[in-house]
């Protein structure tokens, strides 16, 4: 279990581009890979999270999650969700088991 949390914004179009998520976790992902090959047995993997959590300590601000939640709507009661970058790779890589960490 593990993540990354950063300040990700929505971009231009409307996304969330999140390219240090996903090189982050793949990194990781290459090195628990390494480990099976060596005899290590591994049970599962489990990322920080798949709907943003909010980092208290970096004043709400720092996110963790594959999918974006709109907190800037929060007094409107919106609370809309847009899966990041990262959410659509991960899938990728559940679907694949683990054998396409490409981008």
């Amino acid at each position: 279990e593990n993540g990354l949390g950063a300040y990700d914004k929505v971009g231009e179009d409307g996304k969330i581009h999140d390219p240090y998520r996903i090189e982050y976790l793949r990194r990781h992902i290459e090195q628990i890979q390494e480990a099976i090959t060596d005899g290590a047995e591994m049970l599962g993997y489990n990322p920080w999270s798949a709907i943003d959590l909010i980092s208290t300590h970096e004043g709400m601000r720092k996110r963790y999650g594959f999918i974006y939640v709109d907190r800037e709507d929060f007094d409107l009661g919106t609370m809309e969700r847009q899966i990041k970058d990262s959410g659509w790779w991960y899938k990728k890589v559940i679907a694949s088991n683990g054998e396409d960490l490409t981008d």
